[in-house]
């Protein structure tokens, strides 16, 4: 019974919760579920559940799952998915942002101190793998597959790319002719296919997990 009674007032506070969050009064959420607001006060206060077919109804309506409805979310609170992607989205275009602030900033210091160097724009090329080294890390914490490798070509490739403008710049053309700096994509071909082959392994070593 105690079990049961703390089970109710775990699923009170997240529909609660979930219900301001969705900007929702309990009379809105009433006629949403076609039942009294009397009944939805009743839940969010922990005097009772809500039967299995008006929580998968709530689990729809604010983009939840059941389990988020029904766990104890003092850590962690629960939000609906929408929600949930938008601050993850603004927490990376955040970070990525700072690697773009500092490649300004180098920039301009570059401009007043060194204003000689004529290629200081290839500053900027650096801040496109040190973004997917921020992308990358939070697609790992994240679970997201598909963005992790797709960040993983994005830094080989990116650095290959700024290495080989870099050289191009800063090298006499015969030099860059006698060494063949091209060369240096090969090195990106590899590296992609070691990414892509531990991409694939790690997912067939989840799934036979």
């Amino acid at each position: 019974m105690e079990d049961q009674d703390q089970l109710a007032v775990t699923i009170g506070k997240n529909l609660t919760r979930l219900r301001k969050m969705a900007n929702l009064t309990q009379l809105e959420l009433a006629e949403k579920l076609n039942y009294s607001d009397k009944s939805v006060s009743k839940w969010e206060q922990g005097n009772g559940i809500p039967d299995v077919r008006i929580l998968l109804q709530l689990s729809e309506l604010y983009g939840v799952t059941l389990d988020d409805l029904v766990r104890d979310h003092t850590q962690d609170a629960v939000m609906p998915k929408k929600t949930k992607r938008i601050q993850r989205l603004i927490t990376v275009l955040l970070s990525s942002g700072l690697c773009w602030l500092v490649a300004v900033i180098a920039f301009v210091f570059t401009g007043i101190f060194a204003p000689e160097f004529g290629d200081a724009w290839l500053i900027f090329l650096y801040a496109i793998p040190a973004t997917a080294v921020v992308v990358l890390v939070f697609s790992c914490i994240w679970h997201y597959k598909w963005v992790r490798i797709l960040s993983i070509s994005v830094l080989v490739w990116s650095i290959v790319g700024a290495v080989y403008l870099t050289l191009f710049r800063l090298l006499p053309p015969e030099v860059n002719a006698q060494y063949k700096t091209w060369l240096i994509f090969l090195i990106g071909i590899p590296l992609q296919i070691l990414a892509l082959i531990f991409f694939v392994w790690r997912k067939g070593a989840h799934f036979r997990g």
